[in-house]
C-alpha cells in the first residue's frame, strides 16, 4: 500500500485566523491541502474559486488536491488545473457514471500533467468503476453527503474501501484510496484498516493544534 498521505481540507480553514492557520499547514507533516471546489448546483453550496486556489498554493506549498463537486467537470477542470491542481477529482455521478465519459476525462487531466481522480457519492456504488482503477490515479470514497463540512462519518462506506483495495492490491495498482468526511482518529483508523491511503480531514484538524492533529492521523498508517 502507498504511504499514508493527509489532507486537511481548506474548506474548515478559520478564515478570521487564515494567515495563523496557513502557516500551520504549512509547517505540519500534511503533505497535501484539500480544496472543495462546490457549484451550488451539483451539490447545494458555493465555495472556491481558482484564484483562491493560486493564492492558496503561494502562502501552503502544498501538493494541491482539488475536488470539484460541479455538473460539468469537463469545463471546469482546465479551469483548475491552469490554477495549480496537482491531483483533480471530479464524480462520476456529473457524467452520469459513464465509463468511457469518466476515463476520457481521466486521460485528458493526466494529459496535463496533473494526476486524476474519480469520487462517488455514499449512494453511488463502487463495483463499476473497479474495472478502470487503473485508468485513474485516485478513488475518492465520499463517507459523507458532499456539500457541508462536520457530518458524522458513514462507516458502510468502508465497504467500498476493501472492494477497491483488494483489486489494487490483486492487480499490482498504484491508485490512491481517498476518503472524505467525519474523519478524526478514530473513524481514520477505520478507514486505514480498510485500505485507504489518504484520509482528508476538515473539522478535526482545524479545530484543534493543527500539527498534532495531522501527527495523530499519520500515526494510524
Amino acid at each position: 500500500m502507498n504511504e499514508l498521505v493527509i489532507a486537511p481540507s481548506i474548506l474548515s480553514l478559520d478564515f478570521s485566523k487564515a494567515s495563523e492557520q496557513m502557516q500551520q499547514l504549512a509547517d505540519s507533516k500534511a503533505e497535501w491541502l484539500h480544496f472543495d471546489v462546490m457549484d451550488g448546483h451539483f451539490v447545494p453550496n458555493l465555495t472556491f474559486g481558482p484564484d483562491l486556489l493560486k493564492g492558496v498554493k503561494k502562502a501552503v506549498p502544498k501538493i494541491m488536491d482539488v475536488h470539484i463537486m460541479v455538473s460539468d467537470p469537463k469545463k471546469y477542470a482546465d479551469v483548475f488545473i491552469d490554477a495549480g491542481a496537482d491531483v483533480l477529482t471530479f464524480h462520476s455521478e456529473a457524467l452520469e457514471n459513464d465509463v468511457d465519459e469518466i476515463c476520457a476525462l481521466c486521460a485528458h487531466i493526466r494529459e496535463r500533467g496533473v494526476k486524476a481522480g474519480v469520487s462517488v457519492r455514499p449512494n453511488t456504488p463502487v463495483e463499476f468503476l473497479l474495472p478502470y482503477l487503473k485508468d485513474m490515479d485516485l478513488l475518492l470514497v465520499m463517507s459523507v453527503e458532499p456539500g457541508f463540512g462536520g457530518q458524522a462519518f458513514r462507516a458502510q462506506m468502508l465497504e467500498k474501501v476493501k472492494a477497491a483495495r483488494e483489486v489494487i492490491e490483486r492487480e499490482g495498482l498504484s491508485t490512491r484510496i481517498e476518503i472524505d468526511g467525519g474523519i478524526n482518529a478514530d473513524t481514520g483508523k477505520l478507514a486505514v484498516e480498510a485500505g485507504c491511503d489518504t484520509l482528508v480531514a476538515g473539522s478535526y484538524i482545524f479545530k484543534k493544534d493543527i500539527n498534532a492533529a495531522v501527527d495523530s492521523l499519520l500515526c494510524l498508517k
